[in-house]
């Protein structure tokens, strides 16, 4: 397999990773809540964006690439946050399996 070149000097991005918590309320039903896993210094490539129309409402979907150092505590399902803009984590996985770098497919929240 070949190595894939990912050039360090992109991962200028500092971005907080968290994790999602579910807590029980007590009545059968779940809070959420986000606690921070780490700072991390990532590249944030945007890959699209498309717009779709349901129930005469606009919604759009922003889809990012994020790349980071490898680590093996990071799944889908968690986030990435750099000020108020909010990554959520869709796809994690090794592009080369050399556990150099992960790539994340992401979807901004809120555009």
């Amino acid at each position: 397999m070949l190595t894939t070149f990912i050039d360090a000097g992109l991962l200028k991005h500092r971005v907080t990773l968290e994790q999602l918590i579910e807590t029980p309320d007590g009545y059968g039903g779940m809070i959420i809540t986000w606690s921070e896993v780490a700072a991390l210094w990532v590249a944030i490539d945007s890959v699209r964006a498309a717009m779709r129309h349901l129930a005469q409402q606009s919604e759009n979907t922003i889809t990012h690439r994020i790349t980071l150092r490898h680590r093996k505590d990071i799944a889908s399902g968690w986030r990435f946050k750099k000020g108020e803009r909010i990554f959520n984590i869709i796809t994690v996985h090794d592009p080369d399996e050399t556990g150099r770098y992960l790539v994340c497919r992401t979807e901004e929240e809120g555009q």
